[in-house]
């Protein structure tokens, strides 16, 4: 099965639930331009914020979208219940083990669709009723386990029974045919999303993004046990020498405190942190979100028949 026969939607994508850049407006163009949109909740400070944000998505597509819900969130409890009430049909979850809320969101009819970075944590989801997962390498941008997209996929694929969606290092037509080629039955997008024309990030936050080579992310706070690909930056640099020294958890964050805030809406692009995958380096231009998913699924359905024909 196909995601979009799953969920829905044209085209056989899932829009990453990026922190403070996932609103109800950008997922709503994400579902209008054919995808599943998804509301972050990281960032928010109380379960009303995204009540607020689930009202604005409604009033703005007439077309499923989903929320995800990052299981940190001190107001987690809260929002896996306004999920619920606000009759949010997909969830997506991150940072963590959503099983105490999956029964609730099931009697609710919610598909539930956790974001793994390995098979263990897969397999002890599906047990507990997970409709499908997303497989996400360390090639994302953002928070990011250890495994790469190549090694997780297959290994998620063959340990479970319920569809597998591939996240991580998908930005073109050769990458989206290697995730179904790796037994994946979609792809979520998060990076290539970030330059597009709705996406709504400080214009310095898009000019870096095009700006930047292959080998231009970094990965900061492994030594804490919270590693999170960012663009290579001062702030980076800094992070970097600090875990170096030994700083602890306190100081980092500390450090760290509105480092996003400052790159998606002040367009700080040498204090802020530019989360990114590794596909930076690919993303050339500003498109409409409508071109990308069209560019991205025709590329790949392309890819697929040279192959086949090559074979």
């Amino acid at each position: 099965m196909k995601l979009n026969e799953l969920l829905g939607t044209e085209f056989p994508f899932l829009q990453g639930g990026m922190a403070n850049i996932a609103t109800g407006e950008f997922a709503a163009a994400a579902c209008n331009a054919g995808a599943l949109g998804i509301i972050a909740t990281g960032g928010m400070a109380e379960a009303e914020a995204l009540r607020k944000q689930i009202r604005i998505c409604k009033a703005l597509t007439e077309k499923p979208f989903g929320v995800n819900l990052m299981l940190m969130n001190p107001c987690a409890d809260e929002m896996a219940r306004v999920i619920v009430e606000e009759g949010v049909q997909v969830v997506t979850t991150g940072a963590g083990n959503p099983g105490k809320y999956i029964p609730a969101w099931k009697d609710a009819g919610v598909l539930v669709i956790p974001v793994v970075p390995a098979v263990a944590l897969a397999k002890r989801l599906v047990q507990s009723g997970a409709d499908a997962v997303i497989a996400e390498g360390t090639e994302s941008g953002g928070h990011v386990g250890e495994m790469t997209t190549m090694a997780l996929v297959p290994q998620v694929a063959d340990a479970v029974d319920v569809p597998v969606i591939a996240a991580g290092g998908i930005a073109d037509g050769r990458q989206l045919a290697a995730a179904f080629a790796l037994g994946a039955c979609g792809a979520q997008l998060g990076t290539c999303l970030l330059v597009s024309r709705e996406c709504p990030i400080h214009d310095n936050y898009k000019a870096a993004l095009l700006k930047a080579k292959d080998s231009d992310t970094t990965v900061t706070g492994r030594s804490i046990g919270a590693p999170v690909r960012i663009l290579k930056n001062k702030m980076a640099r800094k992070y970097l020498a600090l875990e170096k020294q030994g700083a602890d958890l306190e100081e980092l964050e500390r450090y760290t405190l509105g480092s996003l805030r400052r790159a998606v809406f002040d367009g700080d692009t040498e204090n802020g942190s530019l989360m990114a995958g590794q596909v930076a380096g690919q993303l050339k231009e500003i498109k409409p979100l409508r071109q990308i998913f069209e560019e991205l699924y025709a590329g790949s359905q392309a890819r697929l028949q040279e192959l086949e024909a090559g074979l």
